[in-house]
């Protein structure tokens, strides 16, 4: 079996190093990227199954990499800064987990077996049988973690297409913001339920794009929201 490829970008060598041999001893292939530029690159001609990257990198804000990167690859933040805000700003733009330094080693390890498990996890939520006229209004692939909107593809973060895919999977169900944090959140204990409101706004701005009106998703005040059938 082909053992799993880690992007470690990092600028420090010391932190680098340590990562990339703790990686090593638990059967992943890890390599290493001291800059955001050499990162893009290396995502260009190679494969990964999954990226460390530090917040603080000397070219490029390691939060703006990451919007280049793209949904598609799971993305763990490593950073100096542990304060709730820069927690909550990294897990709203949907990274899948996010680790302050000082770190231990094995617990990134475990971070990042646990991130690998869930994202290939076959997924319960599917969409309706294509009979169903929503079916020609959303439209969800699964192994490009695309959902097209009336044949427009959007372009949404992890956390923007695992929610959205909820609501598509089962449109007039009410979820409440706790429901959806489960869902769609890969930590949601340390989310918050003003952060899922966030998310919904920067939603209904994308879809909106594509079509102005009827809104696709109703908000149930004081319940939560659902997908219009």
């Amino acid at each position: 079996m082909m053992a799993q490829r880690i992007l470690v970008i990092e600028d420090e060598p010391a932190i680098a190093e340590t990562t990339l041999y703790a990686l090593g001893t638990e059967g992943f292939e890890a390599v290493w990227a001291a800059t955001g530029q050499a990162a893009l690159a290396m995502l260009q001609s190679q494969r990964f199954d999954l990226a460390v990257l530090d917040v603080g990198l000397p070219d490029v804000n390691g939060f703006d990499l990451f919007r280049q990167i793209g949904p598609q690859l799971p993305v763990i933040f490593l950073t100096a800064r542990s304060g709730e805000i820069d927690r909550i700003v990294g897990l709203e733009l949907g990274a899948d987990d996010y680790v302050a330094k000082p770190f231990s080693p094995r617990e990134l390890c475990a971070r990042v077996r646990t991130v690998l498990r869930r994202v290939n996890k076959p997924q319960a939520v599917s969409l309706t049988p294509t009979a169903s006229p929503l079916s020609r209004v959303f439209q969800v692939d699964e192994e490009r973690k695309r959902i097209c909107f009336l044949g427009v593809a959007l372009e949404l973060s992890r956390t923007e297409y695992r929610l959205l895919k909820v609501l598509v999977g089962k449109p007039g169900r009410v979820f409440t913001r706790e429901e959806l944090m489960d869902k769609a959140w890969e930590h949601p204990e340390v989310s918050l339920e003003r952060t899922v409101d966030a998310h919904i706004k920067m939603l209904r701005a994308k879809l909106r794009a594509v079509q102005a009106e009827p809104d696709p998703i109703i908000t149930h005040r004081g319940l939560g929201y659902s997908l219009r059938e």
